[in-house]
């Protein structure tokens, strides 16, 4: 296998899982990252060697780890950690940098917290499975498409699912799963009206507090903003695929006032939608 290699994955409209790079690396000798903060989430699954990870908790207490050869330990958006690699017997490991509106209480469900943070395979070989998705998407052939690599990718997190050794204590309840499974058609669905928090939480029949409560500890970012994005990913596929002018794009996701719209969008993206729309059709 390479000694290291990197693939930036394109920019693209995916919302329940999306890709942002993968690789794979054979470490030198006590070779250390960090302390850094990533954005996304980020899995490491070790081929070979050891290391040891050095992750801040939900307490924001910083706790060691050691990894050995046939585990994985996950990174977690916003969380400070370090991670280096054993000066007797240094890691080889690939990695995957993901995210998505399902990711967190995926992860959650399968045992992967702030809190416990390394992948141990239930069975003898059971990260065979998960190494296999990875490198599907490491070696995969030249010009192979962005759906050929999301299919693998979510591949990947149902091997991670039906492998990994389950903590009972770490588990999201099945009354949590439906709360998030209701909130997400809800807001497909309505997102294009003037919808608030507090209708989300009165569609489950919840007071304010605690649903922004559970929705944040699922999902790892607050509704008000949860919904921002998914205006905005709206937004930018109709600045991309139609000819509606900026005020029918705004009017589309929820904004009946344009110069609101504008404003929303400059501040999520960084640009106007009209710059926007004019850079991505030029490129």
């Amino acid at each position: 296998m390479e000694t290291s290699s990197l693939e930036i994955f394109p920019k693209e409209n995916f919302i329940d899982l999306c890709l942002y790079q993968y690789g794979a690396e054979r470490c030198e000798s006590a070779h250390l990252f960090g302390p850094v903060r990533r954005n996304h989430f980020l899995f490491h699954y070790v081929i070979d060697g050891t290391g040891t990870l050095d992750a801040e908790n939900r307490s924001g207490h910083s706790e060691r780890y050691q990894i050995y050869a046939g585990q994985g330990f996950m990174i977690f958006p916003g969380q400070i950690c370090t991670y280096y690699a054993s000066r007797e017997r240094p890691w080889h490991y690939c990695w995957i940098e993901f995210d998505g509106l399902k990711v967190r209480s995926t992860l959650e469900r399968i045992g992967l917290s702030e809190d416990s943070p390394v992948y141990v395979p239930a069975f003898e070989h059971g990260g065979d499975r998960v190494l296999q998705e990875m490198r599907s998407m490491i070696d995969s052939p030249e010009g192979s498409s962005s759906f050929f690599k999301i299919a693998h990718a979510y591949l990947f997190l149902d091997a991670l699912s039906s492998t990994a050794k389950k903590s009972e204590g770490k588990r999201e309840g099945k009354l949590a799963d439906y709360y998030m499974s209701e909130t997400m058609v809800f807001i497909a669905n309505n997102y294009d009206k003037d919808i608030s928090v507090e209708n989300m939480a009165a569609n489950l029949g919840l007071n304010r507090s605690y649903f922004s409560t559970f929705f944040t500890r699922a999902i790892g970012k607050s509704p008000q903003r949860f919904l921002l994005e998914y205006r905005m990913e709206k937004a930018e596929e109709l600045l991309l695929i139609t000819d509606m002018d900026v005020q029918e794009v705004g009017e589309k996701v929820g904004y009946s006032n344009a110069l609101h719209f504008s404003r929303a969008f400059r501040n999520a993206v960084g640009v106007s939608p009209s710059i926007w729309r004019k850079e991505r059709r030029t490129q």
